[in-house]
């Protein structure tokens, strides 16, 4: 644009910049080299100590975790035990009774012996499954208490570390 004398100048709107002229170079007065690298030291160092806490931290909890699983295993393993030992125990029971009725039937002098051995025997089997239905019941509540219990317990550990 051109000004009243006909000159041209900055357009409209345009802010004039003034040049300066200084044979200064920036001013970083409060800038110190050597305090610079030492605050930088100082947090490279609480960096990596923080980190080998963490790692530390991280490792305790996954010892924690390995040995909750560990016993958790030990625990299903001996309640496997010993599940399958009633199991055979509760078999041996059964077929024991059972060649103990035939020999009973056998042994019946009539028709009506029959059927009072029979009603006997089965009202016995019948009271026998329940005891053994409420013996695995129990054994499978304490299994299950015995094998969350390390792994609840690690996971409570590992909750009041994070806190």
């Amino acid at each position: 644009m051109k000004d009243a004398g006909g000159q041209a100048g900055e357009p409209e709107g345009m802010i004039s910049m003034s040049k300066t002229t200084s044979n200064k170079g920036p001013e970083f007065s409060a800038f110190d080299p050597s305090t610079a690298t030492e605050q930088l030291r100082s947090f490279t160092e609480k960096t990596a100590d923080q980190a080998k806490e963490t790692y530390e931290r991280m490792k305790m909890s996954a010892e924690d975790a390995r040995k909750a699983f560990e016993a958790s295993f030990d625990t299903v393993k001996n309640v496997s035990d010993e599940i399958l030992l009633k199991s055979v125990a509760a078999v041996r029971a059964g077929t024991e009774a059972n060649l103990a009725q035939v020999e009973a039937l056998v042994a019946a002098k009539s028709f009506s012996d029959v059927i009072e051995l029979q009603s006997s025997f089965l009202r016995k089997q019948m009271e026998l499954a329940l005891d053994q239905t409420r013996e695995f019941q129990t054994l499978t509540q304490k299994a299950a208490v015995e094998l969350t219990k390390p792994v609840k317990d690690a996971f409570e550990k590992a909750i009041k570390q994070a806190a």
